[in-house]
């Protein structure tokens, strides 16, 4: 009869808060790259006080918004949304709709990177991981041939 597989011990440091940082990071550019587009409005697009200029404007208090609600597991959707809206912002302002592609395509890569690091904590092999599980395995070889554990 075999033991069934012990969990995979947690992380030290949660993998996901780091995470966190790098969508605030990219949400910030994002507001950056998307407030360069209203001088592009202000010339091309019949000036700010258009719905086009109205459409970046939200945009960019959104991406600066969205980094304060990183913490709920909601906030995919949310980012899901608003590259909907800047990727239909095609119909408005070609440029807007371009970056909203590109950013899209980052945002794809990004949570693709998210769920790879969530399914190799689950399976236990993260680096941390690895340290922690190697750890206690000294550990435990240590109280069975009797010997002081080290801290």
């Amino acid at each position: 009869m075999t033991t069934p597989a012990a969990p995979a011990p947690a992380p030290k440091k949660d993998p996901m808060k780091s995470f966190r940082g790098i969508m605030a990071g990219t949400l910030i550019l994002e507001a950056i790259v998307t407030a360069l587009a209203l001088p592009v409005v202000a010339n091309l697009g019949g000036g700010v006080s258009t719905g086009t200029g109205y459409l970046v404007l939200a945009l960019i208090l959104a991406f600066v918004g969205t980094c304060a609600l990183l913490k709920h597991p909601w906030v995919v959707w949310l980012i899901i949304a608003l590259h909907v809206v800047m990727v239909a912002g095609i119909v408005l302002m070609t440029a807007l709709g371009a970056v909203g592609i590109m950013f899209s395509l980052v945002w794809a890569y990004l949570l693709w990177l998210r769920h790879d690091v969530t399914k190799r904590m689950a399976e236990g092999r993260l680096p941390s991981q690895q340290q922690a599980a190697q750890a206690q395995a000294e550990q435990a070889a240590a109280w069975k041939s009797g010997e002081q554990p080290k801290p």
